[in-house]
């Protein structure tokens, strides 16, 4: 996510802290094998790291979002409001409905979701297909949620940017890790990376968050890997979401692609292996 300007001197990923090391590795993409919402340890599909175990997940495979899993955001941002009427879950996938129509003083309704548990070290992962049109900021993150259905980041020591795209490039998206709390924010190992299309098919983000480093993953390939170990870390909520926006220097939103969704086949956390599995 982006700090409002209304917060700080500027949004995260612009104005502050240097890019750290960019590394690529390339390991082998998991296979995805069906799951379903609960997945037993001896079938779940595996992280492209060693060590890890699944220990919460959600396939979207209900007719309905999952409330004992996620609550959804709900703010006025940038150019639209975000609606939980917008989050729709059929055919096996996360649907946020991006639509044109006044609400909360916008000209346009997003949506997003945010995960009712919160984790801290582990390995996550999402696979998504971003909307096509111009106009859409689509974000997966990693962020502790204070529980307004806002982007407030007050109860954040730090947040992570798996994956943060504007959808008038499709062929880029950025990755950064956030700090927080204690003031001053800074931002660490902001980097725009190239991809393939991101509206045309699926492709998989991933994150291992350690004591030392954020290593971040696209199709099961290590892309970025950025030195945390100097800043506080606490607890994370996981978030989806895709707001109407002006950024990446959108003049406009593309309302001849309205409705358009952003999509999500899964979400998933794992843990190291010998570590507790609870969830804060």
């Amino acid at each position: 996510m982006r700090i409002d300007r209304s917060k700080t001197n500027g949004w995260l990923g612009h104005t502050f802290g240097p890019v750290l090391g960019l590394s690529l590795v390339s390991l082998l993409l998991p296979i995805r094998t069906g799951a379903q919402n609960s997945i037993s340890n001896s079938n779940a599909p595996a992280a492209p790291v060693s060590g890890y175990d699944l220990v919460w997940n959600d396939e979207f495979e209900g007719a309905t979002l999952d409330a004992s899993k996620w609550t959804c955001r709900t703010d006025s941002k940038n150019l639209s409001t975000q609606k939980p009427e917008n989050v729709v879950v059929k055919d096996g996938l996360l649907r946020l409905t991006l639509k044109k129509e006044a609400a909360g003083g916008k000209n346009y309704t997003g949506a997003g979701i945010i995960s009712l548990p919160a984790f801290k070290h582990g390995y996550y992962e999402a696979r998504i297909k971003m909307p096509a049109g111009d106009g859409w900021h689509n974000s997966f993150w990693l962020m502790k949620h204070d529980g307004s259905g806002t982007t407030d980041f007050q109860e954040a020591s730090q947040g992570i940017d798996v994956a943060q795209n504007d959808s008038i490039d499709h062929r880029s998206y950025t990755v950064a890790v956030n700090k927080y709390n204690p003031l001053p924010t800074e931002t660490l190992g902001y980097q725009r990376l190239p991809s393939p299309d991101l509206a045309a098919e699926f492709h998989v983000f991933g994150c291992e968050f350690t004591p030392a480093a954020a290593k971040f993953f696209l199709d099961g390939k290590l892309v970025q890997t950025v030195d945390v170990a100097r800043i506080p870390q606490g607890d994370m909520n996981i978030w989806f979401s895709s707001i109407a926006s002006h950024l990446g220097g959108t003049p406009k939103v593309d309302d001849s692609a309205l409705p358009q969704e952003a999509q999500c086949d899964y979400v998933r956390v794992y843990l190291k292996s010998n570590a507790p599995a609870s969830a804060k």
